[in-house]
């Protein structure tokens, strides 16, 4: 029945009335940001509940301190382009975070900088080297207008692979092939 953790194979979820369509684009950057255009970071830790399409993310502001936990569920689109499908989030006493904590997860970590208009995440572990931003949208029309910065190598708007969902199953030499079939060849991570 499970696809990959995050994702449930056969399940039909309908838009209620909680449920927002999210907009976005993303592209890989050869690096990270430069540190003088950083506004805000985030170290967020992402735990993808297995067999569900569901995540919990806790998000935590080392510059100021403080922690966003939240629970979303996104339900993908069927169809290439800005609109991902359908995104849900519930904001979460540390209480209930501790709570679903506790069930089966894969779990992704990285930090993420806002560099507007994007957010750009850096990864560690077996996803060092990956550097992927995030541009956020309220309209088609809006999406379709954005002309991503020049430090966007390359959109990977409809490449699956470069989902969180997707992200959390991928091996070091998975992700250099696919970085590489768009001309990036991320540094090998220290041993």
């Amino acid at each position: 029945m499970m696809e990959r953790a995050g994702r449930v194979q056969g399940d039909v979820v309908s838009q209620g009335k909680y449920a927002r369509v999210e907009r976005e684009r993303r592209f890989l950057l050869a690096g990270p940001p430069a540190p003088s255009s950083v506004t805000v970071t985030r170290v967020i830790t992402d735990r993808y509940l297995v067999g569900t399409r569901l995540r919990l993310r806790r998000a935590e502001r080392p510059d100021v301190g403080g922690c966003e936990l939240k629970l979303t569920q996104k339900v993908p689109a069927d169809r290439p382009g800005a609109v991902q499908g359908l995104i849900t989030n519930t904001y979460l006493s540390p209480a209930e975070y501790d709570l679903l904590a506790s069930l089966p997860a894969a779990v992704l970590t990285k930090t993420r900088f806002s560099v507007p208009p994007l957010g750009v995440d850096v990864f560690g572990g077996p996803l060092q080297g990956l550097v992927l931003a995030e541009a956020e949208f309220t309209s088609d029309e809006e999406a379709l207008a954005f002309v991503p910065p020049a430090e966007c190598v390359v959109e990977v708007t409809d490449d699956a692979r470069f989902t969180g969902g997707r992200l959390i199953g991928t091996s070091q030499q998975e992700l250099r092939t696919w970085m590489a079939e768009y001309g990036i060849r991320p540094e090998t991570p220290q041993q």
